[in-house]
């Protein structure tokens, strides 16, 4: 395909918003913050409907040169064809020299934004509020998400004790952060609400340095598993963790 080809194809794909893969030999120049030059090489130009614009070479998975939300354009200038992308605030710019053509590819995509996430911290949480008692017996919902000051509690409920019980929940192994961000919780709810307060922590795991720390602040943990499913996931079990550190590693 010769660049004047090349140009007509791009153009119409850029308008109607395609999604468009050019393989060319190529230099890219970048001024902005900074400024940086790639030599004339072999590369692939990604260019999508939300005007954004990606280098990319043959390694790594993050593009050598992108831009978000620019303006593109496309002109054929002293036998080569620029792509180019630029920004007035802040004010930069890429431009790739296209000097011979690899291979042009448009698509046509329809816009898709319904992604859904199973397994978040949320959908776990909806399972918990259902039924409380997988913790321990006679602990009771009182509201989830619950805002704060200092944050949202994931549950807050109440034990059999009438005791206030502040709730967090982690996906992935709880760490020293998780520990502070519940003692923070705890500290508020309790000044709140006028009542003596619990922390509990619910993760999959727990770091020792972490569980340490949770101990110190008379806080408990639970390990619990969950599987991811479609459309949902689902807690397999929980269990009490609370007599030896060995177990939590």
């Amino acid at each position: 395909m010769d660049l004047k080809q090349a140009q007509q194809q791009i153009s119409e794909a850029l308008n109607r918003k395609d999604l468009l893969l050019v393989v060319a030999d190529m230099s890219v120049e970048y001024w902005g913050r900074a400024a940086s030059k790639l030599p004339r090489g072999k590369r692939l130009l990604l260019i999508k409907g939300d005007n954004s614009f990606a280098i990319h070479q043959n390694r790594l998975l993050r593009p050598t040169n992108y831009m978000m939300g620019a303006r593109i354009g496309c002109e054929l200038k002293d036998g080569a064809l620029l792509l180019s992308a630029r920004k007035i605030k802040p004010k930069e710019s890429i431009v790739a020299t296209l000097y011979s053509m690899e291979g042009l590819h448009c698509y046509p995509m329809r816009e898709n934004s319904d992604l859904r996430l199973f397994g978040s911290e949320k959908e776990l949480s909806d399972q918990l509020m259902q039924d409380l008692s997988f913790l321990e017996p006679g602990l009771k919902p009182l509201n989830q998400e619950e805002v704060f000051r200092k944050g949202v509690v994931d549950i807050l409920a109440e034990d059999s004790e009438g005791r206030l019980v502040v709730i967090e929940l982690k996906r992935r192994q709880a760490d020293y952060n998780a520990v502070m961000q519940l003692k923070r919780y705890m500290q508020q709810v309790e000044k709140i609400k006028g009542k003596e307060t619990r922390g509990l922590l619910l993760a999959p795991s727990i770091g020792k340095n972490a569980y340490e720390l949770l101990q110190r602040n008379g806080c408990e943990f639970f390990n619990f598993e969950f599987e991811i499913g479609n459309p949902v996931a689902k807690i397999k079990g929980l269990r009490k963790k609370q007599e030896t550190l060995d177990k939590f590693f």
